[in-house]
């Protein structure tokens, strides 16, 4: 009996001793490429340009996973909406990354996102919608209504609770988190550590590196591809800075209208053509400008310059600075932006315009309206000699005035005339007045 149960037990603990003995296989690691995309500017049209041009090719290269390496202070709302379009769209996973800041519009893009890994540190949050110019916070209740809702209803989408979103963005709201014993009181913005986002959800891990997330989510680091700005699109966030866009404004305006009514150094000319290219064609490639915008600018120049040649009344100048005008604001991603910035280089170059104007009047574009040249001796003229020694004088009648004759005055003959009255020759005549090369007299009575 004994040996017939041993012979039963034996088989089975024969497999159990293989089964603890056997080492513990990781989960298989998914095959497929995985692309890297950077998020860490403001979050702007150039910034969407590039985020279609990455999507695109890793939907090209048949890429597994997509990993957004978000590190954003925000920006604008409706780009960001665009973007999130764009990850929504896509049928690659996508992963958050929150290597530093996911603020305002990032968190937005991030919530969106398939999961969400911080870094220690990082931090989600601080939606509150802002001024992009005052830098104040907007108080118009259907602009904060519509961004709570954008905000909650990314994260329902993503199972995460969407009152903390609403906090995020809604300082009147109370909000209780008693996964982190903290609630968010009226006057204050949810912000997260990458540790209390884990508590709350808002997170779905930590991880202290790209390689690292890619791990979690089962890829291997081998097949990774970083998408790059490329060189034009580094030049042109460089040229949409709004300083450096106020002084390529500057440039082109001073320098083009320096040029037309000082003409002849061509410096200035050169300058301001290539203030204005450099403007549109930094425009351009961050995707803010199109093709319509440098058409406004070429006709703009064109009517200025026929301006001066052709008499419009003014309106030749008039269309091409509204087409100038018009050109440089569709080009800008960002009407108050580059009102700004149109403000202030107009201003500036004005008092340049004026001092050059003023320096250099001898060479301006008036003069060719302006008879300089002067009848003198040096130039073979001979000015009449003034004839005001006359007046009061007396003299004779050579010829008879009818009204107009010739007179004998000092031994020296005048032409003049009469009030209207006829004198004889050989009368004795009185000059009573003298107004330039006219001489008036009148005759003598005994």
């Amino acid at each position: 009996m004994s040996l017939l149960v041993m012979m039963l037990i034996l088989p089975v603990l024969g497999q159990i001793g293989t089964v603890f003995a056997a080492p513990v296989s990781p989960t298989e690691t998914k095959s497929g490429t995985v692309y890297i995309i950077p998020i860490d500017q403001d979050i702007e049209r150039g910034l969407q340009k590039f985020m279609e041009r990455g999507f695109t090719e890793a939907k090209e290269m048949n890429a597994s996973l997509i990993v957004l390496e978000i590190n954003t202070p925000g920006g604008r709302i409706d780009t960001a909406h665009n973007i999130v379009d764009i990850i929504r769209n896509s049928e690659i996973p996508t992963v958050a990354y929150i290597r530093g800041d996911a603020a305002s519009a990032g968190s937005y893009i991030a919530l969106n996102a398939d999961k969400i890994a911080m870094a220690p540190g990082s931090m989600i949050g601080a939606a509150v919608l802002v001024d992009g110019i005052t830098g104040n916070p907007i108080e118009d209740p259907k602009l904060v209504s519509y961004w709570k809702s954008l905000m909650s209803s990314a994260a329902e989408v993503s199972k995460r609770d969407p009152k903390i979103a609403q906090g995020m963005t809604d300082v009147n709201m109370v909000v209780e988190m008693p996964e982190i014993n903290d609630t968010k009181e009226k006057g204050e913005i949810i912000s997260l550590t990458s540790e209390q986002a884990l508590k709350v959800g808002y997170a779905d891990t930590i991880a202290n590196t790209t390689d690292e997330v890619v791990n979690w989510m089962g890829y291997s680091t081998d097949d990774m591809f970083r998408v790059e700005q490329s060189g034009a699109e580094k030049f042109s966030e460089f040229l949409t800075n709004r300083i450096v866009m106020t002084l390529l404004l500057f440039m082109g305006i001073a320098g083009v209208i320096i040029e037309l009514i000082v003409p002849g150094f061509g410096v200035p000319g050169i300058l301001g053509v290539t203030g204005f290219v450099l403007y549109f064609f930094g425009n351009y490639v961050a995707g803010f400008a199109g093709s319509e915008t440098w058409v406004l600018f070429i006709i703009g120049i064109i009517m200025l310059a026929l301006e001066l040649f052709i008499p419009s009344f003014g309106i030749l100048g008039l269309l091409g600075s509204v087409s100038l005008i018009v050109g440089v604001v569709r080009a800008a991603y960002s009407t108050s932006h580059v009102a700004l910035s149109l403000g202030i280089a107009s201003i500036s170059a004005l008092i340049v315009i004026i001092i050059v104007a003023i320096v250099f009047k001898k060479r301006g574009i008036w003069n060719r309206f302006i008879l300089n040249d002067t009848l003198s001796k040096e130039k073979g003229f001979i000015p009449s000699a003034s004839k005001e020694n006359l007046l009061g004088k007396n003299g004779i009648s050579v010829t008879p005035l009818r009204p107009a004759g010739t007179v004998l005055i000092d031994g020296e003959r005048f032409d003049v005339v009469t009030d209207g009255e006829f004198i004889g020759s050989n009368m004795t005549i009185h000059v009573v007045k003298v107004e330039g090369s006219r001489i008036v007299v009148k005759p003598i009575v005994d």
